[in-house]
C-alpha cells in the first residue's frame, strides 16, 4: 500500500533528512519526479516546480499524463511502457501558465517489489550553465591528471604535442621535455618502433590498434606490462587531425595470471609417476625459468635406506645432511650448484635449509642478508660461486607432506635482475606443496612396491627344479613401477613317474595383496600336487580355496598396512594347470578361465590347445574339465599369463597371432626363444606382468621301462623279484638290486593281500629308478608305528626308509603306490 506523499523544497519524500550529498549537488538543477505503477506523482522536487510551475503539494496524487501537452510518441501512451527498464526521449508537456514546453528526459523503471517509487523521471534544467570556458578547463585537466593510464597526443608527422602525468612518470620525462619527439626517440627500445608503426597505420587507415609491451621504467628494477590501445583524433569533418597513445600498467594483473599458469602448469607436470626423482625433477623443470634461475630439490639424506622418516628432521646442533635428487638451471650443465646431482650436501646449524627446516617456514634472503653472508662465511667454495654467478636472491622453501619433513627446495636468481619479492615466496610454496604430496606419494609407493617386489621374488621359484620329463626356461616380467607388482607366477613340480606338473596363474591386481594372494596360491598348488590329484580335480580344490578367500576379504574390515592405497576387494585369479608324462607322452590340461597354452610340433606347426570354456577361480564353484593331448618328443609347450597377449593398443586375437609368429620362429635354445617372444610381443614398458614358461617333452626310450602283470597269488612275489633282479641286472644296476627287492616284496604283497586285482608292477629307470606297483583298490596304506608284538605294519616304514620318497595317487582304475631310489652319478641314465 502506497505511503501518503508530502513533498518538500528538494523533492524528498516526508521523514527523508536532507544530507552533505543534496546540499552539494543542488537538486534544483534537475526536475526530478516519481510516479508508482498507475502513473501517479508520488514525489516532486524543486527542479520540477521551476520546470513546469506546479508545487509539489498541487500534483501530489495526480496522474503524470495530465501533464502531457501531446502524447508521447510510443503507441498506447506511458502505460506501455511497463516493460521497458528505461525510455529516454523528447516529451511535450504543458506549463502551468499553458505553454507548451518540449523536454528531454530519462526514465528509469524499476523491478516490480522494489523499495521505491516505480518510476523515476529526470530531466536536466537549462539555462543555468557553469561559468564560460569551464568545460574546455575540465577537459584539459582531465587528460593533463588522469591516474588511470599514461596518455600522449601526437601530431600527423608523429611528434609528441601532450603528455599527461602518468606518462611523464613512466617515461621519466616531462612533457616539455618530449613535445616535438617521436615515440621511437623517447622509448629507445623495440616496443617504441613498434608503437610507431602502429600510429603510422592509424594515421592512414583510421582504424585503433592494441598492443601489449614490457618495458623497464628508467630507475627502476623491474619491468612493467603495459596495454596499450592507438586511436585516431578527427576534427568534426571527420578529418584525422592527430594519435592518441593511452598505455594502462598491467604489471599486477600480468603476474597475477602468470603466476596462475604457473600454477596450473605446475598441476598437469608434477606428480606425472611415481619416482621420487622424477618428480623432484618436474618440480625443477616447471619454475625454471619461470620462477627462478636455478632450482635445486634436495631431500633428507636420512630417507636413502629408512623405511620412514626420523621423527627429528633437523639434528639440534646439526649438520644437516640433504641429497640432491634434482637441479635445473637456465646455465647448461647447472655450473652454480655447489652439490652435484645424487651427492649429500651438509648444511651447519643457522644455514639457510637448517633454519628453514627447523622453523618449517620458508625462507627469503638476499645475498647481503647478515644471516646469508654469515652461512657463506663459512663455506668458502658455495661463496665462489655466489659471487662468480653473480646471484643476489634465494629462497629457501620446506618440502612437507602429511606431518613428515622431506626436504627443502632452493629458489636461486643471478641472470633476472629483479629481487625475489613476497608474493614470489608464497608462490614457491604453493608448488613446493603440491611437489612435497607428489614425492611423499612417489617415495609411500617405491616403499610398498619394493615390500611386493621381495615378497614376490621370494615366492617365485629361484630355480627350476631338476626332472626328466621335459626342459624348461621361463621369464617373470614386472610391469612397469606405476601399475605395481601383480600376483603372476608360474612354477614346475616334478611328480611320481617321472611325470611333471607345469604351472601358470595370474591374480588379479597389483601390490603386496595381490602377491600375497599369489603365494598362497602357489603354495596350494604345490600341496595339492603333492597328493597327485588329476588336474581337474586340483582346480576344482583351488576354486574352493579362492572362494574362501573371498569370504574372509569380506570379513575383514582392517589390517591394511599404513600408508597403504590398495582397497579391499574379491580375490580374483586364473590358473592353467598340466600335467605331462614322458612314459606315454600325453599331457593333461585344464584352465580357469585362463588363455589356452600354445603347442609348437618338432616340425614348426604352432597350435593352440583346445580347452573347455571355463570361469575364473572363486566364481562358479562348478566342476572343471581336463583335456589330454599327446605330444611327440621334442614338442613345445608354451604357458603363458594374459599381460604377454593383451596389452591396451592390441586386442587378444592379435596378440596371439603374433605369439603364434614369434613361437614359429627357430631358436638357438628355449632360453632364446623365451627373449625372442617378449622381445616381438611386449612394449619397452608393459602395463601388466608377464609370466612365461616353455617347455620341451622328452619321452623316456621303451627300454627304460619294464612293466609285469602280477597274478593275485602270494606265490607270484617270489617270481617277481627274480624279474625284477633280472632286469636291473639288464639296466646294471646291480647295487640297487638289494633295496628294490626289499621294496617290491614290500608293495606287491601288500597289493594281493589288502587290494583288489588286477596288480601291475612298473620300473622306471630314469635319473632315478622308481618302482610303482597299482592295483585295483582305492584304499591308501598309511605310515604307521608297528607295536612290539604286531606282526605286521613294519613293511611300508621300511620302504619310507630304503628309498628317497613315496607316495600313493588315486587314478579312475585304482591306485598306485611308488617308491623312488636316488642313484649313483655313474649309473644315472644318460638323459638325466
Amino acid at each position: 500500500m502506497e505511503q501518503p506523499v508530502t513533498v518538500g523544497r528538494a523533492g524528498r519524500s516526508f521523514g527523508e533528512e536532507p544530507d552533505v550529498l543534496e546540499s552539494l549537488v543542488d537538486a534544483s538543477l534537475t526536475a526530478r519526479v516519481t510516479l508508482d505503477e498507475q502513473g501517479t506523482v508520488t514525489g516532486w522536487n524543486e527542479g520540477a516546480e521551476l520546470l513546469l510551475g506546479y508545487s509539489a503539494g498541487q500534483l501530489a496524487g495526480r496522474r503524470a499524463a495530465d501533464l502531457l501537452a501531446e502524447p508521447i510518441p510510443v503507441r498506447g501512451g506511458l502505460p506501455t511502457l511497463a516493460g521497458l527498464p528505461r525510455w529516454n526521449g523528447d516529451v511535450a508537456l504543458r506549463h502551468r501558465d499553458g505553454r507548451k514546453l518540449t523536454v528531454g528526459i530519462l526514465a528509469h523503471h524499476r523491478p516490480p517489489g522494489a523499495d521505491a517509487p516505480a518510476w523515476l523521471i529526470v530531466s536536466a534544467l537549462s539555462g543555468r550553465q557553469p561559468p564560460a570556458g569551464l568545460d574546455d578547463s575540465l577537459v584539459s585537466w582531465s587528460f593533463a591528471q588522469s591516474p588511470c593510464c599514461a596518455q600522449a597526443i601526437y601530431d600527423t608527422r608523429l611528434r609528441l604535442r601532450r603528455a599527461n602525468a602518468d606518462m611523464e612518470r613512466s617515461t621519466a620525462l616531462t612533457e616539455e621535455e618530449m613535445r616535438g619527439l617521436r615515440v621511437s626517440e623517447i622509448i629507445d627500445h623495440d616496443a617504441g618502433v613498434r608503437a610507431e608503426r602502429s600510429m603510422a597505420r592509424v594515421l592512414r587507415t583510421g582504424e585503433p590498434e592494441y598492443q601489449e609491451n614490457y618495458l623497464r621504467a628508467p630507475g627502476e628494477d623491474h619491468e612493467h606490462a603495459w596495454s596499450v590501445f592507438i586511436s585516431a583524433l578527427r576534427d568534426q569533418e571527420g578529418t584525422v587531425r592527430g594519435v592518441c597513445l593511452s598505455a594502462h600498467d598491467m604489471t599486477e594483473r600480468f603476474w597475477a595470471r602468470k603466476r596462475l599458469q604457473l600454477i596450473a602448469e605446475a598441476g598437469r607436470r608434477i606428480g606425472t609417476t611415481l619416482d621420487v626423482t622424477r618428480t623432484a625433477q618436474e618440480l625443477a623443470d616447471v619454475t625454471v625459468p619461470a620462477l627462478a634461475d636455478f632450482v635445486s630439490v634436495d631431500l633428507l639424506a636420512a630417507l636413502d635406506d629408512a623405511p620412514e622418516p626420523p621423527e627429528r628432521a633437523v639434528p639440534a646442533d646439526g649438520p644437516l645432511l640433504l641429497r640432491r635428487v634434482a637441479l635445473r638451471s637456465v646455465i647448461p650443465g647447472t655450473p652454480e650448484s655447489a652439490v652435484a646431482a645424487g651427492a649429500v650436501g651438509s648444511y651447519p646449524a643457522g644455514s639457510m635449509p637448517f633454519e628453514s627446516l627447523r622453523t618449517e617456514r620458508p625462507a627469503l634472503h638476499e645475498v647481503t642478508d647478515p644471516a646469508f653472508t654469515a652461512w657463506l662465511a663459512r663455506d668458502p667454495a658455495r661463496a665462489a660461486r655466489v659471487r662468480a654467478f653473480g646471484i643476489h636472491s634465494v629462497m629457501a622453501v620446506p618440502l612437507a607432506a602429511r606431518g613428515t619433513t622431506l626436504g627443502v627446495a632452493f629458489f636461486v636468481r643471478h641472470r633476472t635482475q629483479e629481487a625475489f619479492q613476497h608474493d614470489d615466496l608464497v608462490l614457491a610454496g604453493e608448488l613446493a606443496a603440491r611437489a612435497a604430496v607428489s614425492i611423499d606419494n612417489a617415495r609411500r609407493y617405491t616403499r610398498e612396491r619394493a615390500t611386493a617386489v621381495t615378497l614376490q621374488r621370494s615366492l617365485l621359484p629361484q630355480r627350476l627344479p631338476r626332472q626328466a620329463a621335459v626342459e624348461v626356461a621361463s621369464r617373470y616380467l614386472p610391469a612397469v613401477p606405476h601399475a605395481g607388482v601383480g600376483g603372476d607366477w608360474f612354477d614346475v613340480i616334478p611328480l611320481s613317474g617321472a611325470r611333471v606338473a607345469l604351472v601358470v596363474g595370474d591374480v588379479v591386481g597389483h601390490g603386496l595383496v595381490a602377491s600375497a594372494t599369489m603365494g598362497r596360491l602357489r603354495t596350494a598348488v604345490r600341496t595339492l600336487a603333492d597328493i597327485d590329484l588329476p588336474c581337474d580335480e586340483l582346480l576344482t580344490h583351488l576354486d574352493d580355496l579362492v572362494a574362501r578367500l573371498n569370504t574372509e576379504e569380506e570379513g575383514d574390515t582392517g589390517g591394511r598396512p599404513a600408508g597403504s592405497t590398495e582397497t579391499s576387494s574379491d580375490v580374483g585369479a586364473t590358473c592353467l594347470y598340466a600335467v605331462y608324462d614322458p612314459v606315454t607322452r600325453r599331457c593333461s590340461l585344464a584352465a580357469a578361465g585362463h588363455p589356452a597354452p600354445a603347442v609348437v610340433s618338432p616340425e614348426g606347426t604352432v597350435d593352440l590347445v583346445g580347452l573347455p570354456a571355463a570361469p575364473p577361480l572363486g566364481v562358479s564353484g562348478l566342476p572343471y574339465e581336463a583335456t589330454e593331448v599327446v605330444l611327440p618328443e621334442g614338442s613345445l609347450l608354451a604357458l603363458y599369463t594374459n599381460g604377454l597377449v593383451e596389452t591396451p593398443d592390441r586386442d587378444l586375437d592379435t596378440g596371439v597371432h603374433r605369439l603364434r609368429k614369434a613361437l614359429a620362429r627357430p631358436a638357438a635354445s628355449l632360453d632364446a626363444l623365451c627373449d625372442t617372444v617378449l622381445a616381438e610381443l611386449l612394449p619397452q614398458r608393459p602395463a601388466d606382468d608377464v609370466a612365461l614358461l616353455i617347455a620341451r617333452t622328452r619321452a623316456l626310450d621303451a627300454r627304460q621301462v619294464a612293466t609285469w602283470s602280477v597274478p593275485s597269488d602270494p606265490s607270484a612275489v617270489a617270481q617277481t623279484r627274480k624279474d625284477v633282479v633280472a632286469q636291473l641286472e639288464r639296466w646294471g644296476l646291480s647295487d640297487a638290486e638289494f633295496v628294490t627287492e626289499l621294496v617290491v616284496s614290500e608293495l606287491v604283497t601288500n597289493a594281493i593281500r589288502h587290494a583288489e586285482p588286477p596288480v601291475q608292477l612298473r620300473l622306471i629307470h630314469d635319473s632315478t629308478l622308481i618302482c610303482e606297483v597299482s592295483d585295483g583298490g582305492n584304499t591308501a596304506p598309511h605310515l604307521r608305528r608297528a607295536r612290539t608284538y604286531d606282526e605286521g605294519g613294519r613293511g611300508l616304514l621300511l620302504v619310507a626308509q630304503l628309498t628317497e620318497r613315496w607316495g600313493t595317487r588315486q587314478s579312475a582304475a585304482g591306485k598306485t603306490i611308488w617308491a623312488e631310489q636316488t642313484l649313483p652319478p655313474r649309473v644315472r641314465s644318460h638323459r638325466s
